[in-house]
């Protein structure tokens, strides 16, 4: 290819990128804390219906996006389950919502872990897209009017005194609280 060619061709792709970023959706706004939480509805793994944010309206909601592939999500597993026992008798809502491809890794995953909570099923990422969920495990804690507290960008010990007291808080009306990280 002559210089001339390459040029034009370089000049070309150019212009047509430009095109393609002023023509293009713009990216959507940050999900941050104080906005209202992406509405959804999603099946439930068990077959006993679907979960949807506006069922759960009155409840304080920690929305957990993960994968069965996802170590770092195993292992903030087994203290998830612990959280839901320790406030089962409240209005709090543990909802885990696998990216998974397949509905059996999922079954195989929730029994080997002994997991009591609502799992709910999002294999084409619809949901986790909404949420700008990319990065898994990532929580969302979510007040009772469905406005998001606070994002949790990777695995925690969601047991800790400083998590069940901050949700415990929410539960009593007490606000927000501090954000723990």
């Amino acid at each position: 290819m002559s210089r001339r060619g390459a040029i034009a061709g370089a000049a070309a792709f150019a212009a047509a990128l430009v095109a393609l970023l002023l023509w293009s959706e713009p990216p959507a706004d940050p999900i941050r804390p104080g906005q209202s939480a992406p509405r959804f509805e999603l099946p439930l793994l068990d077959g006993s219906g679907s979960v949807s944010l506006d069922g759960l309206r009155g409840r304080v909601v920690l929305l957990n996006f993960w994968a069965t592939w996802c170590a770092p999500c195993e292992a903030e597993m087994p203290a998830m389950q612990r959280l839901h026992e320790a406030l089962a008798n409240t209005d709090f809502t543990l909802v885990a919502v696998s990216v998974d491809a397949g509905r059996a890794e999922v079954e195989a995953f929730q029994q080997r872990l002994a997991l009591g909570f609502p799992i709910a099923l999002d294999p084409d990422k619809r949901v986790a897209d909404l949420y700008q969920s990319y990065r898994f495990p990532e929580s969302y804690l979510i007040d009772r009017d469905g406005r998001i507290l606070s994002r949790y960008i990777g695995p925690r010990e969601w047991d800790a005194p400083v998590y069940v007291e901050r949700i415990r808080r929410v539960l009593a009306g007490g606000g927000a609280g501090a954000a723990p990280e």
